[in-house]
Order: C-alpha cells, then structure tokens, then sequence
C-alpha cells in the first residue's frame, strides 16, 4: 500500500471511529431525551426516569479497562465489530421491554457493550497518524461526543412523540447495525511490532508516573467541565432570565464552539510537538475563566453570558490533547487499558459532580460557587508532567 494510499484510509477510518464513538454517545448520553416519553408511556416521575436513563452510562463506567484489555489483545477491528453488534442486539431487546426494569437492564448492557468505542478510536488515531498529526485527528474525533448528543437531541424525542418509545429505540439499533458493518469493512488494525519486539510492551505503569498524573490531571479538569455542562441551562434562565429559546441557543452555540476548541487546543499541540505544554496552559486559562464568571455574575454583569460561553469552551479543550497523551506514553499494547482507565476516571468524577456542585451551588450560591470550582484547574495545572517527562514516557512506549 503507498503512503498515499494510506493517507487517504486513515482519514475515512477517522471518519468511521467518529461514527462508532457518536453512536456510543447516543446510547450513553441520548437516552436523556426520552424521559417525556418515559413519563407519558409508564408514568414515570423524574427521579426514577433519570436512573432509567442512567443506565447505559452505569454499564460504560464498569467495562471500560477490560475492554481496553480486549482491544490490547485482538485489536480495533474486531473489538468494534463485536461491540458494536452486542449494541445492536442489546438496543434490540431494550425496544422489545414491556416494563422499565426490562428496558433498564438492557440499557446497561447496551452500554457496557458500546464502551469498546472509546479505547478503540483513540488507539486508531495514534496508531495510523504520525505525531504530527495526531492532535488534529484526535480533536476531530473528539467531536464525536457533542455529535451524537445532537443527533439524539432531535432524533429521538421526534421519533417518540410521533411514533412510539420503542420507535425510537429500533431507531438506534439502526444506527448501530450500518455503523458495524461499515467498521467491520473499512477499519484495520494498525500495524505494530511483535509484542517480543517492542520496547512498549512492557507495563508502562511501572516505569513512571506520566500516566497516573495525566489520568489524575483529566479528573480534576472534569470538574469544571461537567459543572458547566449540568448548570448552564439552570444559571441562563433562573439568573439570567433568559427566554428558555435563547437559553438554550446559547448552550448549543457553547457546545458548537467546544467542539472547535478541541480541535485548535488538537493543532496547537501538534505544532508545539507537545500535548502537556497545551494542556497546563489550558488548565490556568480554564482558572481563570472560572473565575471571571464567577466575578461577573456576583456583579450582575450583562458579560457573564459571554463568560460563560468562554468557560464552556475552555474547559472542554483539554480533553482531546490528555486522551493522545496517554495512548502516545501507554504503547500499542498497553493503550487499550489505560485509554480505559483515563475514561473510567473521568466519568467516576462526572458522576459525582452534578450532586455535590448542585448542593454547593445551594449553600453558596451561583458566584461563590464558580470561584471555589475556578480553584480545581488551578489545583491541576502543577499536576500536569513537563516535557522532559512526556519525552522520555513516548520514548519508552516505543
């Protein structure tokens, strides 16, 4: 195969890894959108509709490292065809479920199912670009997550009002069906050396603490990601007093303009030939735009809707450039594994905030609040390795 030849199919397997990780968000983070029809269908109160709807995240969380296990072992291809096909049949029975705790257990499965998805296109990315590159690419298929939000976004509710629950349920098991096979034609396994072979091969856990600290550094910057993303909404219309339209346009424009982020944070790095410099900056910028909104909103500043749009997209910008770090320092055969553990850590504090941020916010306030979560990156941005320490943990990778 010539190098254009391989140019060109690492881009549509890009494009195929974007499809499979959109899927796996309308299946983890789409569910959502159908607590209306929950309610209408079985009565369902608020409390018991977002357990329900919680579910497939539940079963995400408690596969992610021994999927990135599997993936070490018998490669991207495979492990998304089989995942991606479990979907399928998992959103199958979830269509067929004739009462919720049926539905509920099927949309754990179905998640734990599709979380092959999150190590597997991270290791397409690092395996078939160069480092070069690889910022770019993996900003781009970061933008899967805020996709499949808004495919789901529209989808489902429409699909459910004018159809039924179960409608819109087979709806993602099309989905799931055509992005199998699409994955399971255009995706290979990127080349690599024999595992005897490979200075990687090793447990790079055992040889530094890169891995441990970005993984600790990417849960503390969640904080105020996830804060946003739960509150904005809460903040524009109870604080602001937004039109609920306006409202939400604005959180569409944030989640629009995060995605984009991503990728500048993904180029940046790619001409820096670093992603830890990036990222410390990322995490001081996030500071203090927590900060200001913080500033702003306790002086009622028409500017703090225009804060908030800036802090939503900061925050958001690390994620791409902590995920290539740890498959770049974790090798061909451990990637997997730690792409897992990095998921798992993230969605274990995501879990935690919208609770402990909504009782704060209760006892504080909005202002107060913003400016003690300003202090998590703040906390993070010493934490993150220098180059030196990035260097010698890709090298060792191999």
């Amino acid at each position: 195969m010539t190098e254009h030849d391989i140019g060109w199919r690492r881009w549509y397997m890009l494009g195929l890894a974007v499809a499979a990780q959109a899927t796996s968000s309308i299946v983890v983070n789409g569910m959502a959108f159908l607590i209306p029809s929950l309610n209408r269908q079985w009565g369902l109160n608020l409390v018991q509709a977002g357990f329900l709807v919680g579910m497939p995240l539940a079963g995400t969380m408690l596969v992610l490292i021994a999927w990135g296990a599997v993936i070490d072992r018998i490669g991207e291809r495979r492990s998304l065809g089989i995942g991606l096909a479990l979907t399928a049949l998992t959103m199958s029975a979830a269509a067929l479920s004739s009462n919720p705790v049926q539905l509920g257990l099927w949309l754990f499965f179905a998640g734990a199912a599709t979380a092959c998805t999150n190590s597997a296109g991270g290791r397409i990315v690092v395996g078939w670009f160069p480092a070069r590159q690889r910022g770019l690419a993996m900003g781009i298929r970061q933008m899967a997550q805020p996709i499949g939000v808004a495919i789901a976004s529209v989808m489902l509710p429409l699909l459910a009002e004018s159809g039924s629950l179960q409608g819109s349920l087979w709806s993602v098991v099309a989905i799931s069906v055509l992005v199998t096979g699409l994955c399971w034609i255009g995706i290979s396994n990127p080349p690599r050396r024999a595992k005897r072979e490979a200075p990687g091969a090793e447990n790079p856990y055992r040889q530094n603490n890169f891995l441990f600290r970005i993984h600790l550094v990417s849960a503390i910057l969640v904080i105020p990601q996830f804060t946003l993303w739960t509150f904005s909404l809460v903040w524009l219309l109870g604080e602001r007093q937004l039109a609920p339209a306006l409202a939400g346009a604005i959180i569409a424009f944030a989640q629009i303009a995060g995605a984009l982020g991503r990728i500048a944070a993904g180029v940046w790095s790619d001409r820096a030939g670093s992603r830890v410099r990036p990222l410390r900056l990322i995490a001081l910028a996030a500071a203090a735009g927590m900060l200001l909104l913080a500033l702003s909103d306790c002086l009622d500043s028409p500017a703090s809707i225009a804060l908030l749009v800036i802090a939503s997209v900061i925050t958001v910008a690390d994620n791409g450039l902590a995920f290539t770090s740890v498959a770049e320092a974790a090798g061909p055969y451990w990637s997997g594994r730690a792409l897992g553990a990095q998921n798992t850590g993230q969605f274990l504090v995501a879990a935690i905030v919208p609770p402990a941020i909504g009782a704060l916010i209760g006892v504080v306030g909005y202002p107060l609040a913003f400016a003690l979560i300003g202090a998590a990156p703040l906390l993070a941005a010493p934490l993150v390795p220098n180059q030196a320490a990035e260097k010698a943990a890709v090298q060792a990778a191999g």
